[in-house]
């Protein structure tokens, strides 16, 4: 039996999602299967494809809802969970019991460790410490933006590789470590610490590039970077550089979409006034309440910066 697991990909808690779900459905469900990992991304045009779900059983965690019939578990915790109302109106049929969703839990990975343990029994007291570091990665729960930024924890370390590598293959070595080793161990390993030495130095010409053109006006942080060719960053940097911020609003590009990314100060002293997702949803993004982002088509500069204008604009009053 061949089980496909396809999850939220360059993403830490998409990666410990993966992981975890592996070992809950190997233990109550599919003992000997087999379990192959395919990482999906945020599109304009997203849609599933019927190649996709080519398992014998398929798995969708920290990611969008699919209709597909042969999708057999899901869990997800993102406000957008799904693409359309006829998405969301076809997961409140569905009868299997294994369809899970619940935007309340900061990351995907302590949302199916809880469903594991309160409705089929499961724990795994060894996967503590990576339940623990999903929601801190992706509830934003860090002590300081220093924290977050300077990178001295092996989970930040492997968010950062998680998140920059190229291509899909480090990613699936880091999900299937992640089920038995603990994180100090991943990052020791060989490949693993490379990739995070290469990725270290573009961390830090990151963080000189959005303290040279980022700028921040009544409380909003503002840069573009898609004159410099880079793809991601750590989204706190920032918060980093401007500390008396609430929101960031920047706009970027990859080979597959022109991206705008909004995101609020996990630090800010004052109560934040809009849902992020919220706002994202009006032009087809979405994502939660304090973080969200836009994917539009690859040759969308100027949509994607009129977009990133618009809420810079909201988000200031």
């Amino acid at each position: 039996m061949r089980v496909r697991v396809l999850h939220h990909d360059h993403c830490f808690d998409g990666a410990a999602s993966a992981a975890f779900v592996t070992r809950f459905l190997q233990s109550k469900f599919y003992q000997g299967a087999g379990f192959v990992y395919t990482g999906l991304a945020h599109r304009a045009d997203q849609l599933f494809e019927d190649g996709l779900f080519d398992g014998d059983i398929n798995v969708i965690v920290d990611f969008k809802y699919a209709t597909h019939p042969n999708l057999t578990w899901w869990f997800d915790h993102h406000q957008s969970a799904f693409l359309s109302a006829e998405d969301a109106e076809h997961f409140r049929h569905d009868k299997s019991g294994r369809k899970m969703f619940d935007p309340s839990f900061r990351s995907c990975t302590k949302f199916i460790a809880h469903i594991a343990e309160t409705r089929f029994g499961y724990s795994a007291p060894d996967l503590d410490d990576l339940v623990k570091w999903a929601d801190i990665v992706d509830g934003a729960l860090y002590e300081s933006a220093e924290a977050a930024v300077e990178l001295h924890e092996p989970a930040m370390k492997l968010t950062l590789v998680i998140e920059g590598v190229q291509g899909h293959s480090l990613v699936e070595k880091i999900i299937r470590a992640m089920q038995h080793q603990p994180l100090s161990a991943i990052v020791a390993d060989p490949e693993i610490d490379a990739e995070y030495s290469r990725l270290r130095h573009a961390h830090l010409r990151n963080i000189d590039l959005i303290r040279k053109t980022g700028s921040c006006d009544k409380g909003v942080i503002y840069f573009d970077l898609v004159d410099y060719g880079i793809e991601g960053y750590n989204k706190f940097i920032p918060y980093y550089l401007f500390p008396d911020s609430a929101y960031t609003v920047s706009v970027s590009t990859s080979s597959f979409r022109t991206k705008v990314s909004v995101g609020s100060n996990p630090w800010v002293r004052e109560p934040l006034r809009h849902n992020l997702a919220s706002i994202c949803e009006r032009y087809g993004g979405g994502g939660h309440p304090k973080v969200g982002a836009i994917s539009f088509p690859t040759g969308a500069i100027a949509d994607a910066r009129r977009a990133a204008a618009e809420i810079r604009e909201e988000l200031k009053n």
